[in-house]
């Protein structure tokens, strides 16, 4: 029996370096992106991600892709 992927949803995170603690460890922010279509590029999301990124005061630390798919088994 094969299984067959859904592609649900998406969502596109950014995490961003905010400042330091007090200990030096670096304080972090994320910001969230819901509702990516399913039919984008990993390179199209990316270059998003960047392009929102510069509107930004902080620097850019890395960018996630959260996949939702359902699996049906045939």
């Amino acid at each position: 029996m094969a299984v067959t992927e859904i592609t649900l949803d998406s969502i596109l995170s950014t995490k961003y370096q905010t400042g330091t603690t007090s200990a030096g460890d670096p304080k972090t922010q994320k910001k969230s992106l819901n509702y990516v279509k399913p039919t984008a590029t990993s390179q199209d999301i990316y270059d998003v991600a960047a392009a929102l990124s510069s509107l930004s005061q902080y620097p850019l630390l890395n960018v996630l892709l959260n996949k939702n798919w359902e699996l049906i088994n045939e």
